[in-house]
């Protein structure tokens, strides 16, 4: 397990500029080379972060950060009252675990290193599930 550089994904994807939790989240669905990207789209995360999370699922370069363990599965968990990027710059609480076995396992780790780094009352949740296919 690896916690990803969420800072060179933020400066590869900012370099051109650019509340509570919804019961129900949209999720979108993106396949790029042997994975597939799931971009859960919570009411809290700003525009920059739904831009930023949907990058990894169209760019080989922003999922590389997520899946540079090799095989296995990752996901990216954040408190959401603290979101993972702030002035373009990655928040401490945000949490991207990969080459793990399973994508429960992933999601699971994930959210319990955010929660041990979060400072809000919130708990963190997964806005970013990646799985090969």
């Amino acid at each position: 397990m690896r916690r990803s550089c969420l800072g060179y994904l933020a400066a590869i994807l900012f370099s051109t500029g650019s509340g509570a939790v919804a019961q129900d989240v949209m999720t979108e669905v993106y396949h790029l080379g042997e994975f597939e990207v799931r971009v859960l789209l919570h009411s809290f995360l700003t525009e920059e972060e739904m831009t930023t999370l949907r990058a990894v699922g169209q760019s080989q370069e922003a999922l590389g950060l997520f899946v540079s363990e090799g095989p296995g599965y990752a996901a990216l968990a954040v408190a959401p009252d603290e979101g993972f990027m702030r002035n373009g710059l990655p928040v401490e609480s945000a949490i991207a675990l990969s080459g793990l076995d399973t994508l429960s396992e992933a999601r699971r780790a994930a959210n319990a290193a955010c929660n041990s780094a979060r400072t809000s009352s919130a708990a963190c949740v997964t806005v970013l599930a990646i799985s090969p296919r």
